[in-house]
């Protein structure tokens, strides 16, 4: 005979424990402090055991029946429910512990040792930045969609380039707790149709044809400039490396018998060593340079703070002085010597993309394209840096007669 409800309510406390039988092996055991507990007796490959299935009414007896239907479905399958619970246990404390931090910082450290420092760093600035306050706490495999797109959105207000870059990074992570069993699917699939479309901006560069006023203004401007300011901004222009590469450039880099600048491999986007043919002019500056900053590790040494090369944002503050506000960046030099290179002085594309150190966007051409076209681009530099005195000297004039 089977229990009911009314039972289970109205069955008083005893002195010792007893039992109340439902079916099946299913009882209800009565403390003598007045607690019900529901168990399960079962045989397993010939021994009986007891399994707890929660307290009564918390569990209620058509609750405690589906129990043991799933329980006794187990055993027809030859597993034993009581280890299958502590699996589960187990397995959900172990998932709580696997936070997204967690599981991010350990997949940032696999990828060390195929990393270089700077590309490390800024990965794990990012996930810092952008990412732990928000997502770091979730056990990852708890991360919803939703979740993710709220973090993403949060970016996107104010960097909506950012806001993709977190994204490729959150699903880099997901994707290594697949890998690793720790999670079952990646959340961040498909949530670039939710966020803003980002078309990607060009560095503000003028055009060739205001090339002349540019150098004008530099020259009215030379007094008003720390004169380590002025002669970046020229060598800027004689070398059109990027700003980082002219400011972080050490004297160790330069050969100034060889007219040769060597930029190592570590501070070039590519990772590849990158030589820079010094004009003339541009050897003269370096001269210079030498007297005022020979003493330091820098060629271009903060003032502030000397052990340190100066600020990115200095030549971009100059050229803001200058009246050049989102007309001319320093990346914009790059752009306006590859314009002059070839509409101005003729230059082939693939001589004028070396030196900007560029590489072939097919792997194809990547593998089969090793010249450097050295020769050619220490001819171009001098060429180039005669172009811009003719250029200065013109508008100099022009400018005394007007």
């Amino acid at each position: 005979m089977t229990l009911s409800d009314m039972q289970c309510r109205t069955a008083k406390p005893k002195a010792k424990p007893y039992k109340l039988a439902d079916s099946e092996g299913l009882y209800l055991e009565i403390l003598p402090s007045g607690r019900r507990y529901w168990k399960l007796k079962y045989r397993l490959h010939g021994k009986e055991k007891r399994m707890a299935l929660g307290a009564y009414p918390a569990v209620k007896l058509i609750d405690a029946r589906l129990e043991k239907g799933r329980i006794k479905e187990e055993l027809r399958n030859g597993f034993d429910p009581i280890l299958r619970k502590l699996e589960k246990k187990q397995t959900a404390a172990f998932n709580g512990t696997q936070t997204f931090e967690r599981v991010a910082r350990e997949w940032h450290s696999k990828g060390l040792d195929n990393w270089d420092a700077r590309y490390a760093q800024t990965i794990l600035h990012r996930l810092e930045k952008y990412v732990f306050h928000q997502l770091g706490a979730y056990p990852i495999n708890a991360l919803k969609p939703i979740i993710v797109l709220s973090c993403l959105q949060r970016i996107e207000t104010t960097a909506p380039d950012m806001a993709r870059r977190i994204k490729q990074l959150i699903s880099h992570v997901c994707r290594y707790a697949i890998v690793t069993s720790r999670s079952e699917s990646d959340p961040t699939i498909g949530l670039e149709t939710a966020l803003k479309k980002y078309k990607k901006s060009h560095f503000a560069s003028i055009d060739i044809d205001c090339l002349p006023e540019l150098l004008a203004a530099i020259h009215h401007h030379k007094s008003r400039l720390y004169r380590q300011t002025f002669l970046a901004i020229r060598l800027m222009f004689l070398t059109f490396v990027r700003t980082s590469e002219l400011l972080e450039a050490r004297w160790t880099e330069i050969d100034l018998d060889k007219a040769m600048w060597t930029i190592p491999a570590e501070r070039m986007k590519m990772r590849s060593p990158h030589l820079v043919p010094l004009s003339r002019q541009a050897v003269e500056i370096i001269v210079e340079l030498k007297v005022l900053n020979g003493h330091r590790e820098y060629v271009f040494p903060s003032l502030p703070r000397p052990l340190k090369p100066m600020s990115k944002g200095t030549i971009l503050m100059a050229l803001k002085r200058m009246g050049y506000t989102r007309q001319m960046t320093g990346h914009g030099f790059r752009t306006l010597a590859l314009g002059i290179l070839k509409e101005k002085l003729n230059y082939t594309h693939e001589v004028a993309d070396r030196q900007l150190a560029h590489v072939p966007k097919s792997s194809t051409d990547r593998a089969y394209d090793r010249a450097k076209f050295l020769p050619q681009r220490t001819e171009m530099m001098q060429v180039y840096a005669d172009y811009l005195d003719s250029v200065y000297i013109a508008a100099l004039q022009l400018q005394l007669k007007v």
